[in-house]
């Protein structure tokens, strides 16, 4: 059964007529979803990944008018799809907790407080009101917010793919909890509250230096990804459930959908001819083609305090709640760095 609020009439659906892929990832989801032809949102701007803020501005514009179209209609969602911008550029301070870029996504996210007159600065992140609120229902009364979300992957085939999973999902499976070396205790405790906040027998904590890897039946899945100094493979193959969700405290994981090439691993910061898309780091898009069925990620430096909890987004997700919601309740900020990618509306039906 669909929740109040929580239906394909409350999603924009975004297609960048630039993009041809965009429009094969709209096109798709729409029927997969049944997305009223009414919320469909054609923009057109260059496909790139990084624009500046007079580009982003224009899309936000376009979006607005299509929202205006729709009335009365009342929008919670909004999906984007690959093709459509993923990051504005900094202008000033890159890499610090006042830089002025953001990930589109995030940006939007304020869209709905911006159409009912509120000012948003462009210099760091904004407290986001839904920010662990686990046990209050998402009404933009409540949260005037959109939550954004992003239909991506390295292909057309795998993004259908993760469609296809998150509307097959079920609450079933177990969440892998994986921490690293104790130099860094506050991360550490949010994986271990997360744990704790777990049914025991859905949960898989290692607390060990090792990384997990190769285990079955994961359904949501929570670590500091490239940042575990022990982790030095790409790849964890895991056996993913549909519906299965991943989230790791990694500053550039989200920064590009772009395959990199087969023989690409993760490096260093102190050697830049391993990087890929500028960083070294572990991809968003990598758990995806594995078989995840959502994703966080960070198109640029979020800094700890800023990446999503997962003692607030494990147990919302496992518990019930929208993909988006649970996603969104766990991140502290919006009009920052963070992505949020998959369907909404994807929840854990009945066992």
């Amino acid at each position: 059964m669909q929740l109040q609020g929580q239906t394909a009439a409350n999603v924009l659906l975004v297609a960048n007529d630039a993009s041809p892929l965009s429009g094969e990832i709209a096109q798709y989801y729409q029927k997969a979803r049944s997305i009223p032809a009414a919320n469909f949102c054609r923009v057109k701007t260059e496909p790139l990944e990084t624009v500046e803020r007079g580009v982003y501005v224009k899309l936000e514009q376009a979006i607005t008018k299509c929202l205006a179209k729709l009335g009365t209609a009342e929008i919670r969602y909004i999906v984007l799809t690959q093709g459509v911008p993923l990051q504005i550029a900094s202008t000033v301070n890159s890499g610090k907790i006042n830089a002025d870029g953001a990930s589109v996504d995030s940006e939007l996210a304020f869209l709905y407080a911006r159409r009912q007159g509120m000012k948003t600065p462009l210099e760091g992140p904004l407290p986001n009101p839904l920010y662990r609120q686990r046990d209050t229902p998402f009404t933009q009364r409540a949260f005037p917010i959109y939550l954004v979300t992003r239909l991506a992957g390295y292909s057309l085939a795998d993004v259908r793919a993760m469609i296809d999973r998150g509307l097959a999902a079920r609450n079933r499976g177990r969440a892998v909890v994986d921490l690293r070396d104790e130099s860094d205790v506050d991360g550490n405790n949010w994986l271990r509250t997360a744990a704790l906040l777990l049914p025991a027998d859905r949960v898989l904590l290692d607390e060990s230096t090792r990384v997990l890897e190769g285990v079955s039946d994961v359904i949501a899945y929570a670590s500091w990804g490239s940042n575990d100094k022990a982790r030095k493979q790409r790849f964890l193959k895991m056996k993913w459930l549909p519906g299965a969700i991943a989230t790791e405290y990694v500053s550039s994981n989200g920064r590009t959908f772009e395959r990199p090439p087969a023989a690409w691993t993760l490096g260093t910061w102190t050697n830049p001819s391993g990087w890929w898309k500028g960083s070294p780091q572990s991809l968003t898009a990598d758990y995806l083609w594995e078989g995840a069925s959502g994703a966080t990620g960070h198109v640029n430096e979020p800094f700890l305090s800023q990446t999503p909890r997962p003692e607030f987004m494990l147990p919302a997700y496992l518990g019930g709640r929208n993909w988006a919601e649970s996603a969104y309740l766990s991140i502290p900020s919006l009009s920052w760095m963070n992505i949020v990618v998959g369907d909404p509306l994807m929840r854990l039906a009945a066992k």
